[in-house]
């Protein structure tokens, strides 16, 4: 699936292959700042065609840190069998308004819970790094068998 700079159990995804795995999802993490402590929150998001993420979030802490403080962080993990993958960005969000809040009309947003959000968000990645791990779980081999 990936090409890799390196050959041990830990892989270095070039940027990329990092931004094809956050294209295939559409759920992560985000890590923003809120009255000086650090918070995370799932949410659900897109890329958007200029490697922006994109999110729709309502009034709340969530929102009150970003336009406190723009400095996010992003990451989506995946474990599929012996394989586990990582990708984190950093960057700024900034609440898109008027004709820019469109983008979400053009991308494979689907909130997973049903309630009511209009505040479009991008998060300009400064930094994308992934990696990709060969996972060593032994127990799950000594499991005996029925």
């Amino acid at each position: 699936m990936y090409e890799y700079e390196d050959d041990g159990p830990t892989h270095v995804l070039h940027p990329e292959q990092s931004w094809d795995f956050l294209r295939a999802r559409e759920f992560g993490r985000l890590a923003f700042h809120l009255v000086g402590e650090v918070h995370i929150a799932p949410i659900n998001y897109a890329v958007d065609p200029e490697d922006r993420i994109i999110f729709i979030t309502s009034e709340g802490s969530k929102l009150f840190g970003l336009t406190s403080n723009p400095d996010v962080a992003f990451e989506v993990d995946e474990i599929v069998d012996d394989r586990a993958t990582s990708v984190i960005i950093r960057g700024r969000a900034r609440i898109l308004e008027g004709q820019d809040a469109y983008i979400v009309e053009q991308l494979p947003i689907r909130p997973w819970v049903a309630s009511p959000k209009s505040v479009v968000v991008a998060v300009k990645v400064d930094e994308i790094s992934g990696r990709s791990f060969d996972l060593n779980r032994p127990w799950l081999h000594d499991i005996p068998q029925a």
